[in-house]
């Protein structure tokens, strides 16, 4: 299964790698993940920091780190890694816009993933939604965190709107932050009362602000 992840805006690009390493987390179940990460994202975006992977909840025994020079290596990576019935979820992330990522190449992923039995989470940032395979799509951008007791920094919020699903159905707008001790995504505290419900296909900034609008 494939499910594509692009940043609202370029400057969302360390969110979105975060949110897909978190969705990566939860499909791999406690086995590997293998993160594809192109050089250009690392330039563009900052490479990964092992004191951040801690913060979300990965030991390095979670996780195969593999670098790569241009996006069809960064493929065949993903291919590659997705055939493995060890491997529990893949997470290729790259920067810009690139004639690889075509409905061919994807749906060559779509096959791969089928036959190892892992889920695949293809990030992109600075480039434009295409069609491919994947079951979703969705824009990924940040929301501002709720302090914790103390005035302790917040847990990382996301605000992720779902674009398309494969075969239809209600797309919308989902607030929500990363609990790192239970190694998952859970609704943020209501300020006062309930949370203001979402439009579906409303867009990811102007949802973010109105969610948190005490009801």
């Amino acid at each position: 299964m494939i499910h594509d992840l692009y940043a609202a805006a370029p400057a969302d690009a360390v969110t979105v790698n975060a949110f897909g390493l978190g969705m990566a987390l939860r499909a791999a179940a406690g086995r590997p993940i293998v993160w594809g990460l192109h050089e250009m994202m690392a330039q563009e975006a900052g490479r990964p920091h092992g004191p951040g992977l801690h913060e979300m909840g990965l030991s390095p025994r979670d996780l195969l780190l593999v670098r790569t020079r241009d996006v069809q290596t960064l493929l065949a990576v993903g291919e590659e890694a997705l055939r493995s019935p060890a491997v529990g979820a893949v997470l290729l992330s790259a920067w810009g816009e690139a004639k690889a990522f075509s409905l061919t190449a994807s749906r060559r992923l779509a096959l791969a993933a089928e036959s190892g039995g892992g889920t695949l989470f293809l990030v992109r940032a600075a480039a434009e939604p295409c069609p491919s395979a994947a079951e979703t799509r969705w824009s990924v951008t940040s929301c501002a965190s709720e302090p914790l007791e103390g005035g302790a920094p917040g847990r990382p919020s996301f605000s992720a709107t779902l674009l398309r699903r494969r075969g239809g159905g209600a797309t919308g707008t989902w607030i929500m932050e990363w609990d790192r001790e239970q190694r998952t995504f859970r609704p943020p505290a209501p300020l006062s009362g309930g949370l203001v419900p979402l439009a579906a296909q409303r867009p990811a900034a102007a949802s973010g602000t109105a969610s948190r609008r005490a009801a």
